[in-house]
């Protein structure tokens, strides 16, 4: 996917080839993921965009957007496989197809603005797997990160070091407990940081990814942001171009899982591969310590997760630890809903039946909800005993069924055999 210097390398593309230059015709296919999606259509793209001056292109995150001269501004994200390709130029230095592409528009083209001047210029926004976004933002151009989708966002590493400073990321580590990568791949923390620049960011801390955010020293935390801010801000100079990038970074030897060098970095450290927060995560065990509590969802040799788990993933990193607890305060509630019914009185053939419901599955709804239902015996008893002796007698023969389907002496329901 890409991430926060992927995304620096679109926008310097952009700023070279569009800024000050007159959009004079919108190509666009009708997509309802691309466009419809986040409320927009490509006819109404097209309208937006015809005839407009570009002023310039900006970033926060994985999110870049271009500065009309009048609003509405186009805000894109290229999901799992989107790029962003120039008719006069090659960006390709990260995006490599697997074939060489000559033709124009490229293979998987949801739109084409064509440019007015000279040299002439078209841009494509290609998207395989049709995870990216296209939306209109009608704010003025000072105002666009105010508004939704930006101002759910984090700040930006790069752009956003006034803010995000050492004091302000423990505060943020400390009122969460989740693993601490689960942290910084969530978007409404940080913005940009994907899996590589996370995993990076941990190694270059000499954190561990499965420790849990709120258990970190002040010293730790200090580590932590000056990686962050380190590893992000590096990448973005280097345009994301990873032979730009300082020869003793993980992520050189990440992708192929150590299949090409021994599972190992050049200094002979081992390199394993864990799941963390849904993805697949690289550790370097010798420098990567845990230190204090760590997440229990880590499973080791994680192969590779696809690219839909992934995105997947992403979107759901910041509800999975509201879903966790709410699973274990539902185990907390069947413990003591059974340990009542085991020493409720019975009261006669009529039951009651408590049941545990597990919503822990459902974002919205609460969890460990108590469901009361009403059972009753198969046979019906007769509305008028016909003698004291003889419902003495059946009530007699209904606990010995009982006691004999229940040799522990717990009640689990109020039926009996006939």
């Amino acid at each position: 996917m890409p991430e926060i210097a992927e995304v620096a390398r679109v926008v310097h593309f952009l700023k070279k080839h569009l800024v000050g230059r007159t959009i004079a015709a919108v190509r666009a296919e009708e997509d309802d993921l691309l466009f419809g999606k986040v409320g927009t259509s490509a006819s109404a793209f097209k309208s937006a965009m015809t005839g407009k001056k570009i002023l310039d292109a900006r970033q926060q995150g994985k999110y870049f957007w271009l500065v009309m001269d009048s609003k509405p501004h186009p805000l894109m994200h290229l999901g799992m496989t989107g790029w962003i390709k120039f008719s006069n130029d090659d960006t390709s230095a990260y995006y490599k197809p697997k074939k060489e592409e000559t033709d124009w528009p490229p293979r998987f083209s949801k739109f084409v603005l064509d440019l007015e001047g000279e040299p002439k210029c078209e841009v494509s926004f290609v998207d395989p797997r049709r995870l990216g976004r296209c939306r209109l933002i009608d704010a003025e151009a000072d105002e666009i990160r105010k508004v939704s989708p930006l101002k759910e966002n984090g700040p930006d590493p790069v752009i956003d070091k006034d803010i995000m400073t050492v004091e302000w990321l423990s505060q943020l580590l400390r009122r969460k407990r989740v693993p601490v990568k689960a942290l910084l791949l969530d978007q409404g923390n940080i913005s940009g940081i994907g899996n590589w620049v996370a995993d990076e960011v941990m190694y270059q801390a000499k954190l561990h990814p499965e420790q849990y955010s709120n258990t970190f020293s002040d010293e730790q935390i200090k580590r932590l942001h000056d990686a962050i801010v380190y590893v992000c801000g590096t990448a973005v100079d280097a345009l994301a171009e990873s032979d730009k990038f300082p020869k003793d970074w993980l992520m050189k030897y990440r992708w192929d899982k150590g299949k090409k060098t021994g599972g190992k970095l050049p200094n002979g450290a081992k390199i394993t591969f864990l799941t963390v927060g849904g993805r697949t995560s690289a550790v370097v065990p010798s420098v990567q310590k845990k230190t204090a509590a760590v997440a229990g969802d880590v499973s080791e040799g994680a192969e590779d997760e696809s690219e839909e788990d992934a995105a997947a993933a992403e979107v759901k990193l910041e509800k999975s630890a509201s879903k966790k607890t709410k699973a274990k305060e539902g185990e907390d509630a069947k413990e003591v809903i059974a340990a009542t019914a085991a020493n409720r009185p019975r009261r006669g053939r009529k039951q009651v039946d408590y049941e545990v419901k597990d919503e822990s599955e459902s974002e919205d709804a609460p969890a460990a909800k108590k469901q009361k239902t009403t059972t009753t015996s198969k046979k019906a008893a007769p509305k008028k005993a016909t003698s004291r002796s003889a419902k003495s007698s059946k009530d007699t023969d209904v606990k010995e069924e009982v006691k004999s389907e229940q040799p522990d002496g717990r009640r689990r329901s109020g039926r009996t055999s006939k």
